[in-house]
């Protein structure tokens, strides 16, 4: 599977660049196509798909993690059978691990490992409650956000390894990455249940606090048999400086017998956050206790024959002369201890190493020659400093050591260089998905007026494709936003064929309406919409509205209406009146309509004329 970039499992999850790789899988950077997200790929390694009871316990244990939704809970969303192998399809969390965490910066301050410790112990409560053991708790396992969540990884996956395995500490990839963390019972062969993984959480918070497990040794074997037989050193007779509450919480996870430890993980956590809020914690404070030699096992043994004179015996001379000899070369360690005897010329005066991490090299040196220390530089890669940063030091601070000693300072020479990919021309969606999937997080969006890119295409970026630089660099992407908007043309008055052309030539589209108009010839434009003038985008559609000309009306009855009756009629209809008098000799018709042009009841368009005949009287001879 080297090359990740065109391996596609069930048609959906498409791998992209590999995260790391652990005693039982590759971890990869993959991508969700039918929901459009980022998401972390877990491959197995194929030997384990070989055991049909394997296959079925991975797939218990899976569905099992799948059912386990938290906050620091890394969430499981999918797993299957693809290339002769099994994978697990989890959430993508953008952090770091606290084993890369360790290495890159050493111990953690007291309150964040408690802090740390209460979240995991809240992720571990859960799944307890519902019938999950993690069984393989370890930094490599614990990872904080960007913004300092913690999430822990891989809940029930160790339980199907282990079991395929038949716990061999032997085996690679089984226990020989974990015997560090795994509890007693656990180093017997014996069943786990929660309060072993309180065991294994008091061996990672130990680890954050001094910077080293509690047992550490050449093989697994020797590690385990350590874990069962041996107790662990306590903190702060390593580091002064470690809160004895703290040591009191983390001690009580690492007892033995488990009926000693927390009885869950949720009194563990409360305790840690008792500790932090400054209140009284239940676990016992650790008496300090120091070993004495006894003296009888410096005196000779006694002879099995009586003498007379004992003080005349030879082994009683013998003896006295060994005491002797012995007391003298204890005294001689003192002295050399004490400075006794010694000229002040030849005695080397000792330091405490100060703590240098995150300082400036030129800051770094001039502290640590302020206390007569020499200093040697390693320049390294490191993605989380800035260049010429200190995020490494040996002797670790804190240390006594002779004047002039040298300290070793790891000094970060910036992120490595990564090269942009060209997203240019692919949608914004896809085009983050792609820079993510190489490392970068700091992707700022930058909409851009394009006349011929599909919206939210990306049309440019900064820096260029193929650019070195490192993952927390910005990439800008200039993402298109459409065409300009452009003004609607005046084409009211003009005939359809005449607007159509101009507003195609504005770069509009056109749908077309009619109606009727007592103004505007039939034929020519009556109106727009959007109106003439106002701002549209490229290709958005104009309706042109088209008169039909004015509209037909019925003409009203009028004959015997008094002319002012009529007239009203007709003008209400829209109809204009021409008035023409016509003699008559009868005086009830004088004012009224005697005829009319159009009849009654006929069609006319609206604002034509109608005329009337009213009749007026005719003068007497």
């Amino acid at each position: 599977m080297s090359d990740s970039s065109s391996t596609i499992f069930n048609g959906r999850y498409e791998l992209h660049r590999r995260l790391g790789r652990g005693g039982m899988a590759e971890v990869y950077l993959a991508a969700d196509q039918l929901l459009d997200r980022p998401i972390a790929v877990k491959v197995l390694f194929p030997e384990f798909a070989t055991d049909p009871a394997f296959v079925e316990r991975f797939r218990r244990e899976a569905t099992a993690a799948a059912n386990l939704s938290h906050p620091n809970i890394v969430g499981v969303y999918d797993w299957g059978e693809a290339d002769g192998t099994y994978f697990i399809v989890m959430e993508y969390v953008e952090g770091r691990s606290l084993s890369e965490i360790l290495s890159a910066e050493g111990p953690l301050h007291p309150d964040r490992v408690a802090d740390v410790g209460a979240d995991v112990a809240a992720a571990l409560g859960f799944a307890h409650r519902n019938g999950v053991i993690h069984r393989d708790v370890k930094p490599g396992n614990v990872l904080l956000t960007q913004s300092g969540q913690v999430k822990v990884a891989d809940f029930g996956i160790a339980r199907a390894i282990t079991s395929a395995t038949d716990d061999n500490l032997t085996q690679v990839g089984t226990v020989m990455g974990t015997a560090t963390y795994f509890s007693p019972e656990q180093a017997r062969g014996e069943p786990a249940d929660p309060r072993s993984d309180i065991y294994s959480l008091g061996c990672v918070l130990y680890e954050l606090a001094l910077g080293r497990p509690p047992f550490a040794g050449d093989s697994p074997v020797a590690i385990a048999y350590k874990q069962v037989h041996e107790s662990p050193v306590p903190l702060r007779q390593i580091n002064p400086n470690i809160p004895e509450a703290l040591q009191a919480i983390i001690l009580k996870c690492l007892a033995k017998n488990p009926a000693n430890r927390y009885p869950s993980a949720e009194d563990l956590r409360a305790d840690l956050r008792r500790f932090r809020e400054g209140q009284r914690i239940l676990a016992e404070p650790v008496m300090a206790t120091t070993a004495v030699p006894l003296i009888n096992d410096a005196l000779p043994p006694e002879s099995e024959e009586e003498d007379d004179d004992p003080s005349t015996s030879p082994l009683f001379i013998a003896g006295i002369v060994g005491l002797l000899i012995l007391l003298a070369g204890m005294l001689f360690l003192l002295a050399r201890v004490l400075g006794v005897g010694q000229s002040d010329g030849n005695k080397v005066a000792q330091v405490e190493v100060p703590n240098v991490i995150d300082e400036t090299l030129d800051r770094a040196q001039s502290i640590l020659e302020a206390q007569n220390l020499k200093v040697s530089i390693v320049q390294e890669v490191n993605d989380n400093k800035a260049a010429g940063i200190v995020f490494g030091q040996n002797p670790e601070f804190g240390k006594k050591v002779d004047e002039g000693t040298t300290v070793e300072l790891k000094v970060s020479s910036g992120a490595e260089a990564t090269a942009v990919p060209n997203v240019t021309g692919s949608q914004i969606d896809q085009a983050r998905l792609l820079l993510t999937a190489r490392g970068f997080t700091n992707i700022r969006e930058a909409p851009t007026v394009d006349e011929t890119a599909p919206l939210r295409e990306v049309v440019d970026q900064d820096p260029k494709p193929n650019s070195q630089v490192t993952a927390d660099t910005e990439i800008v992407l200039f993402v298109s936003s459409g065409p300009a908007a452009r003004p609607v043309p005046d084409v009211v008055g003009r005939t359809l064929a005449e607007a159509s052309n101009l507003l195609g030539q504005a770069g509009f589209t056109v749908s077309q309406q009619s109606a009727a108009s007592a103004t505007v010839a039939k034929g020519l434009v009556i109106s727009t919409s959007p109106a003439a003038g106002v701002s549209a985008a490229k290709g958005a559609a104009v309706t042109v509205v088209v008169s039909t000309g004015p509209d037909d009306v019925e003409v009203p009855s009028l004959v015997g209406l008094m002319q002012a009756n009529a007239t009203n009629a007709l003008t209400t209809r829209g109809f204009k009146v021409i008035v023409v008098n016509q003699d008559t000799t009868v005086s009830s018709d004088v004012g009224r309509v005697l005829s009319q042009t159009p009849d009654p009841f006929t069609s006319a368009p609206r604002g034509s004329d109608v005329t009337i005949s009213v009749g007026v009287l005719t003068p007497v001879n």
